[in-house]
This record gives structure tokens, C-alpha cells and sequence, in this order.
């Protein structure tokens, strides 16, 4: 049985393909497109699902949308209502895409696929219920608590249930228009930002401050109560009244107005961002705690989907609270993974599909996407005469480890691209993480983005507790952990911050470990544990490299630049590569040296563009 999943038509669409229950591929749009977080109906990554299983629309046992769209026009006019005169603006921005676009999903998926599979028909699965499901099928578990959090799905925006063998039975919720997610966007965006796609930033910025805004915030914005679940005040926000999401009230709280886009950060933001991120973490752990009383009586296990799934400091929280002895999280755990979960929900719940469980999980590391041959990599260098050498064996991974070990920074281009928004080896850039300058490097001269945000270590699974406080896995780079404090050097970022102004360049410059361009002012790190088992190639270059260095752990960061999607081509990785300081590209085995290439004309003009202030 063939089921296709869809999200589309909020913020990065998405389509994946489920064969009796086992994934074949999942891929978001943006990929395709080159738009980031595109909302479009995905019909490149459909096209690609259904061409990597080698299938047509016709063989399509289901389609399956992850949103009820009659639920959301429900919310929409009830909302609407609510604010009576004062709905003009919401009016004018939504309602045309909820009556010609969100209403007619069918008819929009139908010309998109070219039918709706076998029986002309399209199935409609609640958000909340794609979030649970994306979470609970993949995991590990037989039985498991499940808890969702994002901004709004329908009426939800935050639920709590239980899933058991084929079952998912959501138990609990909380309601539009109080949302944890909307809460954490709106300070997001004050803070100069960008919703939906910035809060990684705002939660990259928070250990450079304080939370001393937490009790302004707990007393004057939301009110949580023992088994957290919240309400919050909505005199101080807009996000129900027009495209804002706070007010001048909400201005006026925090002493003035909103931070500029690219404007300099200044302690108030990193205070708030500090902040905030106390307040999300203390409900999580509050509503984790509440949901193992109630419904988890059974089980020690804990799954998790929704955006603010991927807020990894959180994770990393509740992981060292000890109230669930295990835990995973879907890697794409936000819209796109939507898609994911309502295929999955359908065949089990819909055609009484039976489950068997996957160790160590049924995502396959997330390597869903498209993928290259060597020969069709070579093809594509051939034709356009781009100089490179063929490596292959210990060859390939000790030319690679000699890079990184020379402080080398190398595009990672191997297998299926990664479903979800985290790099994992696959569609990467690597480098040596003993170097202090490397983050502020990479983040100027490559990312071009802020120079305070933190980079990844990729580790070998079995040396994970040798440099971090963890002795668990975390396969998809969401959970947060310190480096160990024997590794780590004297570092007091108030004391610096005072000292440089507030200048983060010399502050992220600043060794504060034997690892230190992994290593966070905080002295954190989101980790990725990287198996033999399902990581092969990517294993093998770390492993070269930890036998040429002694050193277990590689920088990881996504191979794109800022404001761009993940690079899903060879031909995208080459443009991406030669426009940027990167030294070296790895195309499957096909390994180019930069003073190889012929000159690249777009590449002065193009990065004008991306260079920050």
C-alpha cells in the first residue's frame, strides 16, 4: 500500500511517501524551488517521492493532506468575530488563501499529482494528529507518551496523548490563541528576527544574557499553572488581529521598541532571549511532568513533534530531568514533517495497517531525500570541465581527515539529502573544531550570517560521553548538552561583554574549550552522535580523523548560506562552494581543491548581497 503525505500551503510543504508502513522518501519543497520555507504545494518533492519509489500518481493507494482545512476556516471566522471591528486587516491578508487556496486542497493536489491515486479521493488528517503521528510511528517505542507544541494547527497549538502499538489517542489540548510557540515567535521577531525561521537564532542568543525579564514575563504575559498549561494575556499581542505579532503595550513593557532587522544587538535582546527561553523550558518540563502522571504510567518513553521540538536547549532540559528515561524527537519536527505523519496516521488508524517496531528508529537517519551516483557526479564535472580527483577506500577518508586536520573548510556532499532542517553529514560543511576563530569564520566568511551563533559537533557515538555530559545518542542534532568540564576553559561571558561592549566577535573568538568551535558561551552544545550502522561514510571521515588527531568530533554546520535552503544538487553545491571561502568540495568520491577551479565570475557581486554589516 502506497500512501502519499502533503503539507503545504503555511510554511515549508513538504511531501513524503510511506510503502506499508516503511518510509521511501520525504523531502521538503524549498529544496526544489530554492525559496526557503516554501509553502507552495510541493510539486517537485512530490514529483521526487514518487520517482524515487518508482511509481506513479496511479499506484497511489491514498493521498493524504496534514491539515483540516474546514477546521481552520472554523478558527478563522470565530476568530474574526471575536475582534469584530478591528478584523479589516486579518481579513484582507487570509481570506482569500483560505477560500481559493486552503478550502480546494483537493482540487490543487489533484492537478499538482495528476489525480489523487487509485480511488480519486483525498484524505484530511488533523495537524496535531500529523505532528503525533510523525513522532510516535518512527520511534523505537511500542507505547509512548506524546507531546506536540507548535504554533497553531486548527484550533491547537499545544497537545498532549498517548500512542500504543497502532494507536494514537490525543488526550488533551490547548487552544488559539494561547500558544507556547506563537509566544516564543513573538519575541523572536522583536528582537529583530524572523518568525518561523529566526527562532534558532533567538535560541543561539540566549546564553550570551540573563533572564531578567522572567518575572516581567510571568507576570505580565502568561500565566502557567502546576500541570503546564498556560493562557496567555492577549492585550499585549496582534498575531490575532493582523500580521504583527505585538503591540505597543508589548513595546512599552520592554522598554521601547522592537529591534531593527540587522540592526546591532544590544543586552536587552539577549536578556529577552535569555528569558523566554526559562519560561519555554519551565512549561515543557511542567506539561512532560503532568503527562508521565497521567498517562504514562506504563511507559518510560516520551516522543515529540511540533516546532518547538527543535528548540534543543529545551530538549536537552528535559532529557536531563530524568522524567522519562527515554525520548526521541522527529528530526522534522516542524510543517514538513507534517507530511510525514498524516501518511503515517492514515495507514494505521485508516487501513488498519499493522506496526512492527524499528530499532534504532523507522527514520533511516532522516536520509530521505534525492542522491547522486559517483558516475552521475562525474558526468556533471566532465561536462563542465571542473578539475577534481577520484579517491576511494582509506584514501578518500584520510585525504578528507588531512584537511580538516590543515584547518581546511570542506562542503560534505554524500548520499540521500536529509529530511527535516538539520544537516547530518549528508549535505554538510565540516572543519576542525580545535581552532577558536573557526566559528566566527565560518558564520562571516561562508555562512555570512551573525557571528554569535553557535555551531554543531558531529561525534562518534561511542566517544559522545568521552567530550560531553551525555551518555545517550542523539542521531538528529536536538539535544543540548555541556562540553565536560575538564575540557573546558575559564570563560565569563557578562565579564566580557562589559569588557567589549557588547561586541560578540572577540567574545566568540575566545577559547572556552579544547573544542571550542563546538563549544557555546555557556559552555553547550548540540550534539549529533554519529553510528557506524547508519552514518557509514560520514563515520569513517570522523574516525579517519580522530586516528590522525585524537580528536573524536568534527564541526557540522548545513551546507547552504543564509537565506538559502540546504543545496540538494551537485550542481548547487558547486555554485554554493565556489561563491563562498570554502577550500575544499567532496562530491560523493569526487574531491575538488578550490585553486583548482576556473575563475567564478558571479561570485564578487553575489556575495554583496549576503555579507552582514
Amino acid at each position: 500500500m502506497y500512501i502519499l503525505g502533503v503539507s503545504a500551503l503555511y510554511h515549508d510543504s513538504a511531501a513524503a511517501l510511506i510503502n506499508d508502513g516503511v518510509i521511501v522518501a520525504a523531502a521538503q519543497e524549498e529544496r526544489f524551488t530554492r525559496l526557503k520555507n516554501d509553502l507552495q504545494i510541493p510539486v517537485n518533492a512530490i514529483k521526487y517521492v514518487l520517482t524515487e519509489a518508482k511509481i506513479s500518481a496511479d499506484d497511489l493507494d491514498a493521498v493524504v493532506y496534514y491539515d483540516d482545512p474546514l477546521l481552520t476556516l472554523d478558527r478563522f471566522i470565530k476568530n474574526v468575530m471575536a475582534i469584530g471591528g478591528d478584523a479589516k486587516t486579518i481579513i484582507e491578508r487570509y481570506l482569500d488563501s483560505m477560500t481559493s487556496r486552503k478550502m480546494w486542497i483537493h482540487k490543487h493536489l489533484e492537478q499538482a499529482i495528476g489525480g489523487v491515486g487509485k480511488y480519486g479521493r483525498l484524505l484530511t488528517v488533523e495537524h496535531h494528529y500529523s505532528h503525533a503521528a510523525s513522532a510516535f510511528y518512527p520511534s523505537p517505542f511500542e507505547e509512548a507518551v506524546i507531546i506536540t507544541i507548535d504554533g497553531v494547527g486548527e484550533w491547537d497549538t499545544t497537545t498532549i496523548g498517548l500512542g500504543k502499538k497502532q494507536n494514537i489517542k490525543l488526550k488533551k489540548a490547548i487552544q488559539y490563541p494561547h500558544s507556547l510557540g506563537l509566544l516564543y515567535s513573538a519575541f523572536t521577531v522583536f528582537c529583530g528576527f524572523k518568525a518561523n525561521s529566526g527562532e534558532y537564532k533567538f535560541m543561539g542568543l540566549a546564553p550570551y544574557g540573563k533572564p531578567v525579564y522572567y518575572d516581567l514575563v510571568r507576570e505580565k504575559l502568561i500565566s502557567i499553572k502546576d500541570d503546564g498549561s498556560y493562557r496567555l494575556n492577549m492585550e499585549y499581542f496582534d498575531y490575532h488581529r493582523n500580521e504583527v505579532m505585538t503591540n505597543k503595550k508589548f513595546a512599552k513593557l520592554f522598554g521601547g521598541d522592537a529591534r531593527v532587522f540587522e540592526s546591532r544587538i544590544t543586552k536587552r535582546e539577549m536578556d529577552l532571549a535569555a528569558s523566554v527561553q526559562k519560561v519555554l523550558e519551565e512549561v515543557i518540563l511542567l506539561i512532560a511532568q503532568d503527562a508521565k502522571k497521567e498517562y504514562g504510567q506504563n511507559t518510560d518513553a516520551l516522543v515529540l513533534a511540533g516546532g518547538v521540538a527543535l528548540n534543543c536547549v529545551a530538549n536537552g532540559k528535559l532529557y536531563d530531568s530524568g522524567i522519562y528515561k527515554n525520548i526521541w524527537i522527529q528530526p522534522a519536527a516542524g510543517d514538513a514533517g507534517g507530511a510525514l505523519g498524516c501518511a503515517l496516521y492514515a495507514y494505521y488508524n485508516q487501513f488498519g495497517g499493522h506496526r512492527e517496531i524499528i530499532k534504532p528508529d523507522g527514520q533511516k537517519g532522516s536520509y530521505l531525500g534525492p542522491g547522486y551516483k559517483n558516475n552521475e557526479v562525474e558526468n556533471f564535472l566532465r561536462e563542465n570541465q571542473y578539475p577534481y580527483r577520484l579517491l576511494t577506500g582509506e584514501k578518500f577518508y584520510d585525504a578528507i581527515a588531512q584537511s580538516l586536520d590543515e584547518g581546511k573548510v570542506i562542503g560534505l556532499f554524500q548520499g540521500r539529502m536529509e529530511y527535516g532542517p538539520r544537516a547530518l553529514g549528508a549535505r554538510s560543511i565540516i572543519c576542525d573544531p580545535r581552532s577558536p576563530e573557526t566559528q566566527a569564520r565560518l558564520n562571516m566568511k561562508i555562512k555570512f550570517r551573525e557571528s554569535f551563533r553557535p555551531f554543531a559537533p558531529s561525534v562518534l557515538e561511542e566517544r559522545v560521553s568521552d567530550y560531553f555530559e551525555m551518555d545517550g545518542i542523539s542521531p538528529y542534532m536536538l539535544l543540548v548538552e555541556k562540553v565536560r568540564e575538564e575540557r573546558r576553559f575559564p570563560f565569563n561571558i557578562e565579564d566580557l561583554l562589559k569588557e567589549y561592549d557588547d561586541d560578540m566577535l572577540p567574545i566568540v573568538n575566545r577559547k572556552r574549550s579544547d573544542i571550542p568551535a563546538v563549544t557555546h558561551v555557556d559552555y553547550s552544545a548540540r550534539i549529533q552522535t554519529v553510528s557506524k550502522e547508519i552514518s557509514p561514510v560520514y563515520y569513517n571521515i570522523i574516525k579517519a580523523y580522530e586516528k590522525r588527531t585524537g580528536c573524536g568530533v568534527i564541526v557540522n554546520t548545513s551546507f547552504n548560506v543564509r537565506g538559502e535552503p540546504i543545496v540538494c544538487t551537485p550542481e548547487e553545491a558547486y555554485t554554493c562552494f565556489m561563491r563562498t571561502e570554502m577550500d575544499i568540495l567532496v562530491l560523493e568520491n569526487c574531491v575538488l581543491q578550490k585553486y583548482d577551479q576556473p575563475w567564478y565570475e558571479e561570485k564578487e557581486n553575489w556575495r554583496k548581497e549576503y555579507e552582514l554589516d
